[in-house]
């Protein structure tokens, strides 16, 4: 199981590099700098197959292929994600093997989370905004969530004397302080 999870995120790290460095040598590089909807985003992936015959249609297949594949992966984890997260509270029964009478809340909450990413899809709402301010959220609240973390793994009452090391010390310390000086930064240049 450790060996899947470190390729697992070993993997998506080299996939989200990736596409950092194929989105700064494409759209940064031609300018390309505030992107709204979807369409604006499949049409400046045209510089990226340019050398293709209908570059233009195929950027845009590429996307839309690209964003379903995301949803499909997205969606259930999401909506999963949350729903265990909420019954781990509430100490609701969970669980994907269980069945709806045993679980209902687990099962209520993966499906209102889905109803509610439908609603948001027709409620208007800009995605692109939605992510960055989604994503700004998750980077400010990270910050105190991994101090806590950092103190948990050092419980000795919690943990019964089995705390964290040294270096996972050092890189939690180092992490939270990169995070956090990254937030204050991005509060210092925000532009509305």
């Amino acid at each position: 199981m450790r060996r899947d999870v470190a390729v697992g995120m070993a993997f998506s790290q080299i996939v989200m590099w990736f596409i950092i460095i194929t989105t700064a040598g494409t759209l940064h590089v031609h300018g390309i700098t505030d992107i709204v909807t979807a369409d604006q985003a499949a049409a400046a992936l045209e510089p990226l197959v340019k050398t293709f015959p209908h570059s233009g249609e195929l950027a845009k297949i590429i996307f839309a292929f690209g964003v379903i594949g995301v949803g499909l992966l997205a969606i259930p984890v999401l909506a999963g994600s949350s729903a265990y997260a909420l019954s781990e509270q509430f100490g609701w029964k969970q669980g994907l093997n269980k069945k709806f009478s045993q679980a209902k809340g687990f099962y209520l909450i993966i499906a209102a989370s889905t109803v509610i990413g439908l609603w948001i899809n027709f409620a208007n709402i800009d995605p692109i905004k939605a992510l960055i301010y989604a994503a700004v959220i998750n980077g400010v609240i990270a910050v105190p969530l991994l101090v806590l973390i950092v103190k948990i793994g050092n419980d000795k009452k919690i943990f019964e004397g089995r705390t964290t090391g040294k270096i996972s010390n050092i890189v939690g310390w180092i992490t939270v302080a990169v995070m956090g000086f990254a937030a204050a930064v991005m509060f210092l240049t925000w532009q509305t």
